[in-house]
């Protein structure tokens, strides 16, 4: 009789329901106060909203939409497009959440890089995938896709360590007026070394982030190992180096994407006639072997000499590396990822016999052998990707000073803490499993690998 009373009550519920037109099953009230982000680039700079709503009820339907809106993008493909949803915080949103260890703000109160202090740090910060997408253009790194892509914000922790890059090269730029203390060093070039996924490749991108908001030149190379793979190659006999005509097509093209602008501002220095060498298949021009630059020409023009005519994209790639040395109206940062494949052979071979042929060097390479090189004063800064397995190299690197070589440790206790509760707030790890010896735990299983981390993160 019970039973029948209940089923009773409920099939009438539902009538009174369905009468007033909506779901019965679907239709609830969730007690909330909800809080909202929404990050967008205006035309003419970077524009932050906050929104906030309170209210005591607020009526929402589920169906099979909103489940699909909750999936994530599929990390197959790195370079694949994938969408934030517009409203990441679910309406059981706990604000809690926004606060890391200790009860310290988890988010920045800045959005730039400039901004932020070691006091704040670690701390992340939070910018939309546009403004990523713009401001890094020539690619974002992989291992920053899959942490958007599996976190569902485009937020990075800004660690102590690339705040010393980062104040590394404004004192290059701005001294301070304690510049005279010996006890302050600065470096021109800096290679950045260090174990597998200990964040070397993402803190070049938020360095060239950084740079490229302060109003730098950066020459930024997302994949240093596409200069030594692919396309057709031949053997210039002017220089006796390899030309990579595809390769060079690709880097001018890129080099325009974020800088076009400023290159049109800036004038060539150098008007000795650029030699040419074989197109990609379509082999030497006949009866001419250079092109001269005429006048009045700036950097923009010579890059679009070099991407119109395939025979000069190389000449042209080796001139820009010299006309960037002599630019003084801005400052210019050259930031080279995967550096460590331009130590190695290459994929290119030149047939010996009919049998045997000769792996080719990078350094061989006209490309790599006019960028490679940190013996002068342009600032610089190369970072090691052991991903692409190249192998080890030696400590000290031909071309390279000998105290350029900096180590780039993995998470700390601290910032293992901040990427817990980021994980924690992500909705990666369930809020009733979480606990600082659990988070520890993991810690120390992935011996503060950011990638195993984040596979771990779930398991609590």
């Amino acid at each position: 009789m019970l039973l029948r009373s209940l089923l009773r009550s409920a099939a009438t519920a539902g009538g009174v329901a369905a009468a007033r037109g909506g779901n019965p099953i679907t239709a609830f009230i969730i007690p909330t106060e909800t809080k909202s982000r929404t990050y967008a680039k205006a035309a003419g700079g970077k524009a932050k909203t906050t929104t906030k709503g309170k209210g005591k009820a607020k009526e929402t339907r589920a169906g099979p939409a909103a489940d699909d809106a909750a999936e994530s993008a599929s990390s197959d493909d790195i370079n694949a497009e994938f969408e934030l949803p517009t409203d990441p915080l679910p309406p059981t949103y706990d604000p809690l959440l926004d606060v890391g260890p200790e009860g310290r703000p988890l988010f920045s109160r800045v959005d730039s890089f400039s901004r932020i202090s070691y006091r704040d740090a670690p701390v992340y910060v939070d910018f939309s995938l546009e403004e990523w997408k713009a401001m890094l253009p020539e690619g974002i790194p992989a291992g920053m896709t899959k942490e958007f892509e599996e976190t569902r914000r485009c937020a990075v922790m800004v660690r102590r360590r690339f705040l010393s890059l980062r104040d590394n090269f404004r004192r290059i730029v701005d001294p301070p007026i304690w510049a005279n203390n010996k006890s302050v060093k600065v470096q021109k070039q800096i290679v950045l070394d260090g174990p597998v996924s200990c964040g070397k490749s993402i803190s070049l991108a938020m360095l060239v982030h950084w740079a490229r908001s302060e109003g730098w030149l950066v020459f930024y190379v997302p994949k240093g190992r596409e200069w030594t793979h692919g396309g057709f190659f031949y053997r210039n006999p002017h220089s006796n180096l390899w030309d990579t005509p595809v390769q060079a097509a690709k880097i001018l093209q890129d080099f325009l994407k974020f800088n076009e602008s400023r290159l049109q501002q800036l004038p060539c220095q150098i008007f000795d006639p650029i030699p040419l060498g074989e197109g990609a298949g379509v082999g030497m021009m006949k009866g001419v072997d250079s092109m001269a630059m005429p006048e009045g020409s700036t950097l923009f023009d010579l890059i679009q000499t070099g991407i119109t005519y395939t025979h000069a994209s190389v000449g042209v790639v080796v001139r820009l590396r010299k006309e960037l040395s002599l630019v003084k109206e801005v400052p210019v940062l050259f930031a080279i990822d995967q550096y460590n494949n331009w130590f190695t052979f290459s994929e290119y071979e030149e047939p010996i016999t009919v049998r045997s042929c000769r792996p080719i060097h990078a350094k061989e390479l006209a490309t790599v052998n006019a960028f490679r090189s940190m013996m002068h004063g342009d600032m610089m800064i190369g970072a090691f990707s052991h991903s692409t397995a190249v192998g080890k190299l030696r400590q000290e690197l031909p071309d390279v000073p000998f105290d350029a070589r900096v180590m780039f440790p993995r998470y700390d206790l601290d910032e293992a803490a901040v990427v817990s509760h980021y994980y924690l707030r992500q909705k990666l790890i369930r809020r009733e499993k979480f606990s600082d010896e659990k988070w520890k735990k993991i810690y120390y299983l992935s011996n503060g690998n950011g990638s195993e981390m984040r596979w771990l993160a779930p398991f609590i």
